[in-house]
């Protein structure tokens, strides 16, 4: 089980895990083109972003970030041996004070932490054999519990035979049997904006 960092800091930078966890992690081919799209169509610094990376799983995307330069990454893994694992390869690579692993159910996570921190960009890559109901539960917890800022995006990867259908859908991009589905967040009431 390996994955590569493509950028950044530690790019090439091959991470190995134990062969017994049972893990997809995103393919370089589709986490390639997706941080292309997170830098040069959403145009984020990602120097002074706000990360949020749910179902780390064993950290192929959160680690990305870091390499990326960014300073505030919230991972959300659920099981105990893939949270040590990004918490150690976080450790090596003196990336510790960027990464902030949160051993959690994403759901129970999400329903627990609304509205406490706002994040840039919000991706989450469930368990292939996640159901639509369950993805659509998801959809609904990031976008109506303001866990993205105004200009943020939530990112959802999901398999390509999965047609995802929302009102926040910005753009579906497909690499194989992969897909990511990118969401902006839901419009604030103005009376809120005048308040900031």
């Amino acid at each position: 089980m390996m994955y590569r960092i493509i950028s950044g800091r530690w790019k090439s930078k091959r991470i190995s895990a134990p062969k017994n966890f049972e893990v997809r992690p995103t393919t370089d081919f589709a986490k390639e083109a997706l941080f292309s799209i997170i830098e040069n169509r959403f145009n984020f610094d990602l120097g002074s972003s706000a990360v949020l990376d749910l179902f780390a799983g064993i950290g192929s995307i959160s680690l990305e970030f870091a390499s990326r330069g960014c300073q505030n990454v919230t991972s959300v893994e659920m099981n105990q041996k893939h949270a040590a694992f990004i918490n150690s390869t976080a450790a090596e690579l003196d990336m510790s004070l960027q990464i902030n692993v949160q051993r959690a159910d994403v759901f129970d996570y999400l329903k627990k932490n609304r509205n406490r921190k706002l994040h840039e960009i919000i991706v989450a890559d469930p368990p292939f054999e996640t159901d639509e109901k369950k993805y659509k539960e998801l959809i609904a917890l990031v976008l109506n519990n303001v866990f993205l800022k105004e200009n943020g995006i939530f990112i959802l990867e999901h398999q390509s035979r999965m047609k995802l259908e929302h009102p926040n859908l910005l753009d579906t991009r497909k690499y194989g049997n992969v897909s990511f589905s990118f969401f902006k967040p839901n419009e604030t009431e103005t009376a809120e904006i005048q308040e900031d």
